[in-house]
């Protein structure tokens, strides 16, 4: 009995030197987020890239951490902002999305939900983090170096990304990625032998999309004004992460640096680019549609698939929207929220929303929220996209008219790459994307003509 004793005690004495490691750190977090809301945003931004992989080695719902550390920092910033912060709210970006967030909260009345458990946990990533990161952003970046910090940061965890893929492909999957791909993810991860790096992000499409945006923008970056150490950094940074792209084996990804270049070529204002550009995207497009150039290699030839009309996973998920379709016919405002994909499987498996894949980020908003949702919902994306592109159109700094044109064709490409997967509702493209679009509502405070010195006084005004 003693040796009974003395053991609890000592595994008492384990778990709550445990609990002090943990507890610790969680309340200095905590301090730093209510001092500094945009603290928190910060936070979720980084661990947004890591949190998918690191649930494979440690059993804690990071998705759900994430979602705290959002809702926290967004209510701090609406209570402790001042009047002008608040006023900064008064934009089209807060608009569009709160018009969102409250149809879809209106959902949890939707007659035809199965799940308000589902719901719960569907909604954070369909709308509700889009506007609290907007809100956040909104009141909070004022400063040109949240622009900096933000780039850069993304540039490191993307360079890292690459890296940890180059690993699983060169020398392969650890212990705790073999399990997760036993897991049931082989079927869509080992094609013909060959593995869809997935890195240390959710899956091989996410991944792969991730990469592609990254790619896009960092060379953006990197062909633009700017100093020749930033140059360097962000035009290796963009080979990489165009690499990582193709190691992925997502061939939706494609269409991220073809839809996302051009609209960067018509904000960008030089005509003979865009023409340049226009000849340089045919000309790629030729060589994968109509050669065999690279078929050799497993991963080019991957990615010519995408081009081919005839390819049987297209004709699937065809046959699939033909289900939506008769199914959705007589409900206007969808199945609920939460009913379709990976949260309908799991809180209502037997249904037929459940059970049919949606693949498309806005098949799932068509099946879940109806053709009322999907409506509201591309219409609020397209204006967005479309001021967006008249707001860089009229910055007069080449500098920064550049890096939000980069911004704005990484967004763009995300928004197209969404029809073949769930890209947009997914870390990190989530966040990445919902806090570009405030930075390039606040692209303003930054500008200035080529032969004027910055205007300190915009910095005090918000958009």
């Amino acid at each position: 009995m003693a040796i009974v004793f003395g053991l609890l005690v000592a595994k008492a004495q384990f778990i709550g030197i445990g609990l002090i490691f943990i507890i610790i750190p969680l309340l200095i977090v905590m301090y730093f987020i209510f001092q500094y809301p945009l603290f928190g945003l910060f936070l979720a931004f980084n661990l947004a890239f890591v949190g998918n992989g690191l649930s494979r080695y440690i059993p804690i719902p990071f998705g759900l951490l994430l979602d705290a550390v959002i809702f926290v920092s967004v209510f701090l910033s609406l209570v402790k902002s001042d009047p002008s912060g608040r006023q900064s709210l008064n934009s089209a970006p807060f608009y569009v999305f709160f018009v969102w967030f409250v149809y879809t909260t209106l959902q949890v009345l939707n007659p035809q939900a199965v799940s308000l458990t589902a719901w719960f946990y569907a909604v954070r990533g369909t709308s509700f983090n889009f506007l609290f990161i907007i809100i956040i952003c909104l009141i909070y970046l004022k400063d040109k170096k949240h622009l900096e910090i933000f780039l850069y940061t993304w540039l490191a965890w993307s360079v890292l990304a690459v890296l940890w893929g180059l690993k699983q492909k060169m020398i392969g999957l650890d212990g705790a990625e073999n399990a997760w791909l036993a897991a049931g993810n082989a079927s869509t991860h080992i094609l013909h032998g060959k593995l869809r790096v997935f890195s240390f992000f959710s899956d091989a499409g996410q991944f792969g999309a991730s990469m592609a945006q990254a790619a896009l923008v960092f060379a953006i970056i990197a062909i633009g004004p700017g100093s020749k150490t930033k140059k360097i950094l962000f035009g290796l940074g963009g080979l990489l992460c165009l690499y990582g792209m193709l190691i992925s084996g997502t061939r939706g990804a494609l269409i991220v640096p073809a839809g996302g270049g051009f609209v960067y070529l018509l904000v960008n204002k030089n005509f003979k680019v865009l023409i340049l550009g226009a000849i340089v995207a045919a000309s790629a497009f030729g060589v994968l549609k109509y050669t065999y150039i690279g078929q050799g290699n497993y991963d080019i030839q991957r990615l010519r698939s995408a081009l081919d009309p005839e390819d049987a996973s297209l004709n699937v998920r065809k046959d699939n929207q033909k289900i939506f379709a008769k199914y959705l016919a007589d409900k206007p405002f969808g199945g609920g929220i939460g009913s379709a994909g990976y949260f309908g499987l799991r809180f209502s498996p037997d249904t037929l929303l459940a059970n049919t894949p949606t693949d498309s980020w806005y098949v799932r908003i068509w099946a879940e929220t109806g053709i009322v949702g999907l409506v509201i919902h591309v219409a609020g994306i397209l204006i967005i996209l479309g001021l967006g592109f008249f707001k860089i159109f009229n910055i007069d700094d080449p500098g920064l008219r550049n890096t939000m044109g980069a911004l704005l064709a990484g967004l763009t490409g995300i928004v197209l790459a969404s029809y073949g997967n769930s890209i947009i509702g997914q870390y990190p493209s989530n966040i990445i994307c919902f806090i570009s679009i405030p930075l390039i509502w606040k692209a303003y405070l930054w500008d200035t003509k080529p032969d004027e010195p910055q205007d300190q006084t915009k910095a005090s005004h918000s958009s």
